[in-house]
């Protein structure tokens, strides 16, 4: 039996190729994933590995929260061995532009740059900062903004005053989150102090060959100390945490894409079983047990998954390098030294693989002992053509998957309280119902068949009708097909769902509760340093292109509600006259109206937070000493509403008058295009960290945000979709095989290879249509379930042309798959056809 089971795989190489296509594709992405994610790790562990190698010893505060106080450097310094140690400060340095505005989003990160041999960072021009007017900036925001070595740079301390510092270096920060986002000046250690306000440090470096103990002894109990290779070591995991959430999110994509590929295993040697039904027989009348029966096609299995396997891995591979050339090399913000092929990686490859495709064997492999000897005398063999019956097991697992599955989704979509508990209750009732679906789609074939191929059987004639028949005539292995197609579809239909649901909503609260054209906002976001100037909100108030402008102005003071317990909490006001016109904040209890001196209004959030409601009271400290308010009603989280909202005149009294946290500026009717923005430019032009931004903007930035992770969605998934048309062109392929005297025959009644490769085509198009509208279908229903977990107040939004989309590339696609199929089909010779056996 072995000899026999590996001569029929020499026999058969194109088909051992096609069975195994669709595991090398669900390896590639797994063995790719490895390959990537353990490629960036090596990098971030050999750079800090580089970094650390410099420092002897290092402390560092045990709790992440606090800092190390300045005198500890002294101390330090005074131990023994100790021939050099310098201290790390960290805070905000705005860095202006050449346009005279602070350069993006968030302050820049102001960085002290050691020198000597405890200098970390890599000066790729220039050198490091040597004196108080003396700076670098890290290489990618140099290079954005234009500067370079030499030229003099402004940055605002944290008074917002302005220094001028000479470039005299561009630096490479290694793998820093904050030096990436928000982009790093670098000082010397005295001259960062002073730019930032910090008067501690971060950690402290030392050089030489000091005694750990000693440091220890002088660092005090509040300090960690660590040797270098140690401080490597734990920035290395640090930074290692982004790689293990790459990996994690890739291998869920992975997985899904093993499940599609074992469904199309399954299928595969379902219909090799089927075709091969008289062989098997031959071997019984012979002589083959029934063990030896199944043990065979279980080695085919196990080889086909070898194969498959060792190609994924090299499929893997290339899929890695390929990336990683697109991140860089060294000096890359994820640095790579090369490739990184770990024994677990092939491991792990081949398991999976071999694996995965040996349980999707078991059930054809069972249904090959059950030929009967006598079998081997029949000439009527004609795989595909019983009559389906749903059965007792797959009848059961329906009603007890597809009942409990919509029950639980039901509760976690309307019953439950909305959050992430709600969301893994959806999930949960979502893979359920999957499973009810996936046991009932066999059923379900038939009668998708007839509506999906009602419109092409209609246009295609008779070959159109032959394949809708062709597709209905064996509903195990349609749904088997079908339903790999489904998974992919379905997901991709949730996430759009999901993605136009948040994006209706955010344009609805936009349009409801920020009626305004103009936001203008500090860097900081209305830090108690960094307010926007009263004076800046006259001169709008006197532009002819200005309708109103709302100031809104906070205080972060401790606050104790119904619990006892107090907190730090932001209490806020808006200028009296337009609260209620411009801007009209939605209570959820009580009125606006009822907002009067001695009151305070909260947000349902804080009302959960600090058990509120409608007549409690509100207990905060002022500069005038303990204050009690009633709370006279809630609001919603969303618009321009601090979380404790009081009246003008109370808020000037218990605070006194201060500047704007943020302001909010409605142009006159006729002009809010860019004649009044240019107007609100020019007047915020004399403050740079002041930053314009429209309503429109806002959406525009959240809508690309919602359409990038989609596509990145959609890139990920379209792998296992790729498999599931993979798996139809595969069906098809032996399908054709399984049909060769069917062909000839029509071929003898007059029907053309044109016609021929039509019939397949539409038989591949009304397969592809019963898995995409079946996959739209679920995932509708899961995406409705999911947005409803969220929260109460989402918006359920259908992005109709995206899922009409997803349905007509499935349905092209199916077509396109059906291409060699039917072309085998047409070259075949018809008297040759006809003597097959």
């Amino acid at each position: 039996m072995l000899k026999t089971t590996l001569a029929g795989l020499r026999a058969h190489k194109l088909r051992l190729l096609l069975t195994g296509l669709a595991i090398t594709l669900g390896v590639g992405f797994i063995a790719g994933t490895f390959v990537l994610t353990d490629t960036m790790q090596t990098g971030v562990n050999e750079k800090f590995a580089r970094s650390a190698d410099k420092v002897d010893v290092a402390v560092l505060p045990k709790d992440a929260e606090k800092q190390l106080p300045a005198a500890l450097l002294d101390r330090v310094r005074a131990v023994p061995g100790v021939t050099d140690a310098q201290g790390t400060v960290r805070g905000d340095a705005v860095l202006i532009g050449r346009d005279g505005k602070a350069v993006g989003n968030m302050p820049t990160a102001g960085i002290s740059v050691p020198s000597g041999r405890l200098l970390r960072y890599g000066i790729e021009r220039g050198r490091p900062p040597a004196g108080p007017a003396e700076a670098v900036l890290d290489t990618e925001t140099a290079e954005r903004e234009k500067f370079t070595v030499g030229q003099t740079i402004t940055v605002l301390d944290h008074r917002q005053r302005p220094h001028r510092f000479t470039l005299v270096g561009l630096a490479d920060f290694g793998v820093d989150t904050q030096a990436s986002m928000r982009g790093a000046v670098g000082f010397d250690a005295a001259t960062t102090m002073r730019v930032t306000g910090k008067r501690t440090y971060r950690e402290i470096d030392i050089a030489g060959p000091a005694d750990r103990a000693a440091v220890a002894a002088a660092a005090g109990p509040g300090a960690e100390v660590l040797t270098g290779e140690q401080l490597g070591e734990r920035l290395a995991a640090a930074a290692g945490a982004d790689t293990k959430l790459i990996r994690a999110g890739l291998l869920i994509f992975g997985l899904v894409s093993m499940l599609v590929s074992a469904l199309v295993i399954y299928n595969t040697f379902a219909i090799l079983i089927a075709q091969r039904m008289r062989e098997m027989a031959l071997l019984r009348c012979v002589g083959a047990t029934r063990r030896q029966l199944f043990g065979g096609v279980l080695i085919e299995s196990a080889v086909v998954g070898l194969v498959g396997s060792l190609l994924g891995l090299a499929v893997g591979l290339g899929l890695g390098a390929g990336t990683v050339a697109l991140l860089g090399g060294p000096d890359a913000q994820i640095p790579t030294y090369g490739l990184t092929l770990a024994p677990r990686t092939v491991v792990l490859g081949l398991l999976i693989g071999v694996l995965v495709t040996m349980v999707s064997a078991v059930l054809p492999a069972r249904a090959a002992t059950r030929v009967a000897p006598v079998a081997a005398l029949r000439t009527d063999l004609e795989p595909g053509t019983d009559r389906f019956r749903l059965g007792w097991a797959r009848l059961a697992v329906a009603v007890l998957c597809g009942l409990p599955g919509l029950a639980v989704l039901g509760y976690g979509g309307t019953v439950m309280e909305k959050g992430q508990s709600a969301m893994f209750v959806v999930a949960a009732g979502s893979g359920l119902a999957f499973l009810a679906v996936t046991a009932l789609m066999p059923a379900l074939v038939r009668p998708l068949g007839r509506v999906a191929g009602a419109l092409p059987a209609r246009l295609a004639g008779v070959p159109g009708r032959l394949a809708v028949e062709n597709a209905r005539r064996s509903p195990r292995r349609t749904a088997t097909t079908t339903i790999a197609l489904t998974i992919g579809v379905g997901l991709m239909t949730m996430f759009a769902v999901l993605g136009a649901s948040v994006t209706a909503t955010a344009d609805k609260k936009l349009a409801e509760e920020f009626p305004v054209d103009f936001q203008l906002e500090t860097q900081w976001g209305g830090a108690d340093e960094q307010r926007i100037p009263h004076a800046l909100a006259t001169r709008l108030r006197a532009l002819p292109q200005v309708a109103a402008v709302t100031e809104q102005r906070e205080q972060e003071v401790r606050v104790g509600g119904a619990t006892g317990r107090a907190e730090d909490g932001i209490v806020g006001t808006l200028t009296a006259s337009s609260l209620g016109t411009v801007l009209k904040p939605e209570f959820t209890s009580g009125a606006l109206a009822d907002l009067r001196p001695g009151t305070v209004a909260v947000t349902d959030m804080t009302a959960r937070s600090q058990g509120l409601r409608i007549g409690s009271a509100v207990r905060m400290q002022t500069r005038q000493g303990p204050l009690t308010l009633k709370v006279v009603g809630t609001t919603g989280m969303d618009g321009p509403v601090p979380p404790y909202l009081v009246t003008e005149a109370d808020f000037d009294r218990y605070f006194g008058v201060r500047d704007a946290s943020v302001l909010y500026v409605n142009a006159r009717d006729g002009a809010a295009g860019e004649g009044a923005r240019a107007a609100v430019e020019a007047a915020a032009k004399p403050y740079p960290t002041v930053r314009v931004t429209s309503a429109a903007e806002i959406k525009k930035q959240f809508t690309e945000a919602i359409d990038m992770m989609l596509v990145i969605f959609a890139a990920l998934l379209g792998l296992a979709i790729l498999i599931a048309l993979f798996g139809i062109a595969n069906t098809l392929t032996l399908s054709v095989v399984e049909r060769t005297r069917e062909s000839a025959l029509l071929r003898a009644l007059g029907v053309t290879r044109r016609q021929l490769r039509r019939m397949l085509s539409v038989e591949a198009l009304v397969m592809a249509l019963i898995g995409a509208v079946t996959g739209v279908a679920l995932g509708v229903a899961f995406g409705w379930a999911s947005v409803t977990a969220m929260t109460d107040e989402i918006v359920f939004s259908l992005p109709y042309p995206r899922i009409a989309a997803f349905v007509a590339l499935a349905a092209v696609a199916g077509t396109l798959a059906a291409v060699l199929p039917a072309r085998r089909a047409a070259r075949t010779s018809v008297v040759e056809a006809l003597s097959h056996d």
